[in-house]
């Protein structure tokens, strides 16, 4: 028997400082929900979604409800979960009425000979296994609502008055700013028969083009998992990390015989170096080696083992 592992991020960025209470609960919620999935001797696969679960529950994370406003003002959601026993992987991508993304994904990868279900296709699979739709509007929070106009209004040159969100969201604030709020979330676990499964989940970026997808969702990119390799799960900006197929480039460092916490950080060297991205990345092997890594100011982070906890902690670099 193995001993488990479980490993959290939720979100990569410049996060102020009065937002790292919350991030810290948050992470350490998620952290004890799966961990209680693999003290009793469940897979890795149920601990990362009941992780994830609990981040997309939490209005803190760009996950579920709560998450960035596409252009139109809606919420538009991505996730994935992949199994390193097997390589089956499930995915969801622009999803509108789901309040928990990764709930789809596992379906899929379960009881799907698919792969991805995208928009009105993904919904419509999802209610057809037990899973509830939602109204997109239960998605939506006034945070984010008064966030996009702010944006918005910056992005055409009126600076609203009395707009709190106004300072964040006018600073140039796009998604290759390191400022700007990346608070995707992931978890990869090792359960007890030596399993590894990864999962992430997102609501993209703020004022994205409907349909836009990120590196979150794609096998390889935001997310990868495989026994003879690692478990990745990315955070950050999305479009350099899909260039590099970045989850899966960390894993076959680690194929290669480098260990976890190097990989992790030399993917982040990589995504800078190569197409000036930053982001953030959680890496765990079979043998229980674990890799956290982020080329932004913080990182909110967790892990636990049967012997070590460093749970909720947010480092600077």
């Amino acid at each position: 028997m193995t001993d488990p592992v479980l490993v959290i991020h939720g979100g990569a960025w410049a996060m102020p400082d009065d937002m790292v209470d919350a991030h810290i609960r948050g992470v350490n919620n998620a952290l004890a929900a799966g961990w209680r999935v693999l003290e009793r001797g469940g897979s890795s696969l149920d601990a990362v979604e009941e992780a994830v679960v609990i981040m997309e529950d939490d209005e803190t994370f760009d996950a579920g409800r709560g998450s960035f406003l596409n252009r139109d003002g809606r919420v538009q959601l991505d996730a994935l979960i992949m199994d390193g026993a097997t390589l089956r992987a499930g995915g969801v991508g622009c999803v509108e009425r789901l309040r928990n993304p990764v709930r789809a994904a596992r379906k899929i990868l379960s009881e799907s000979p698919h792969v991805y279900f995208v928009a009105e296709g993904a919904e419509r699979f999802a209610a057809e296994h037990g899973i509830p739709l939602c109204s997109n509007d239960d998605l939506i929070i006034p945070r984010e609502v008064e966030r996009l106009r702010a944006y918005q209004a910056a992005q055409a040159g009126a600076k609203p008055d009395g707009n709190d969100l106004f300072a964040a969201a006018s600073d140039d604030a796009t998604s290759d700013d390191p400022t700007t709020s990346h608070d995707t979330v992931g978890a990869v676990a090792l359960d007890r028969d030596g399993n590894i499964a990864a999962a992430t989940s997102t609501g993209g970026t703020l004022n994205k083009a409907p349909g836009r997808l990120g590196d979150s969702s794609l096998i390889g990119c935001g997310c990868y998992a495989d026994n003879l390799s690692a478990a990745a799960s990315t955070t950050g900006w999305g479009e350099p990390i899909m260039k590099l197929v970045l989850a899966k480039w960390t894993a076959d460092r680690i194929s290669a015989g480098n260990m976890p916490e190097w990989a992790a950080q030399e993917a982040m060297n990589y995504l800078k170096q190569r197409v000036n991205g930053h982001g953030g990345i959680i890496v765990l092997n079979p043998e229980g080696h674990i890799g956290i890594a982020h080329n932004t100011p913080r990182m909110a982070w967790a892990y636990k083992t049967v012997k070590k906890e460093d749970a909720g902690i947010v480092r600077e670099t």
